[in-house]
């Protein structure tokens, strides 16, 4: 089994960061590993309290994983700062890692800081250009690329400038556009080529983790051996599904649906044999 390793936060109601990431390595066939550099307290209703682990604690989880295990890619999420960036960062050249997924957390939902201003020098600087994939949402997007995104064609020039900072390829979520309240936009560039991933916009307030997912996603894809724009696509779908079939759990924004992606494949498998055994039966009935 392909084997997929995240550093990230902790979140104790299971929506979002370590907890979202290893749901969806697990839900797509990858075995996950973790590196926690953060415990949060938080529920639907918003962060309580954010407890950083120290860098000897991270650095002696990154050196456990790095001596037995190989994962076959990596994906960063909530970092906090500057020097964490900077360890992750020696630690996965250190090892030789592959398939670098890149989230650039840095506020959540409810407006906590999860990287503090100082550390987006470090990110642009150190992880970026040994990233696969970055996946910014809107706001992320203008904070690194430093200018205002209003337009696609704004997108298009971010993407561009993240790439000139060394990131192979740029995912700009657009579940941050509020332009468009039919459509979500993602715009996919890998230093040559635009493209656009659309689907339907689904209004609901349970939402959250979104990003870790589909970044999760991303590495899950990389892991297993897609392309890049093949690991975008199957995403894409599985972010869809997971915020479609809502849990409805907790008073907040609550989680999306982890499992949703899997029984939709599942579906679709069983009305495809049942088509097939129905067709088979027709052709018997048609040779008697």
């Amino acid at each position: 089994m392909k084997q997929a390793l995240t550093i990230a936060g902790s979140d104790s109601s299971g929506g979002a960061g370590i907890q979202a990431d290893l749901k969806t390595f697990q839900e797509l066939g990858i075995y996950g590993m973790s590196v926690i550099t953060a415990v949060t307290a938080q529920n639907t209703r918003g962060i309580r309290a954010i407890y950083p682990m120290t860098i000897e604690a991270v650095g002696s989880q990154l050196d456990a994983i790095g001596e037995d295990l190989k994962p076959a890619a990596v994906k960063t999420g909530m970092l906090g700062d500057g020097e964490m960036v900077r360890l992750v960062a020696d630690k996965y050249v250190q090892f030789g890692w592959s398939n670098l997924v890149v989230d650039p957390v840095m506020l959540a939902k409810d407006g906590s800081e999860l990287l503090k201003r100082e550390a987006v020098a470090s990110l642009v600087k150190v992880l970026l250009p040994l990233a696969e994939v970055v996946t910014p949402n809107i706001p992320e997007a203008e904070l690194l690329a430093q200018m205002s995104i209003r337009t696609l064609q704004d997108r298009e020039e971010a993407a561009r400038r993240l790439v000139q900072m060394g990131a192979r390829h740029v995912i700009v979520k657009g579940g941050h556009d509020p332009s468009d309240e039919d459509v979500s936009i993602d715009l996919l560039y890998d230093g040559n080529i635009y493209c656009y991933l659309e689907g339907k916009r689904i209004r609901t307030r349970h939402t959250h983790g979104t990003g870790c997912t589909f970044s999760a996603a991303v590495a899950a894809g990389l892991a297993s051996g897609l392309s890049f724009w093949e690991a975008a696509k199957s995403a894409k779908h599985f972010i869809h599904a997971a915020i479609a079939e809502s849990l409805e759990i907790g008073s907040g924004q609550g989680p999306t649906n982890h499992a949703a992606y899997r029984r939709l494949l599942e579906a679709q498998r069983n009305a495809v044999e049942h088509g097939t055994n129905l067709e088979k039966r027709d052709n018997k009935r048609n040779h008697i």
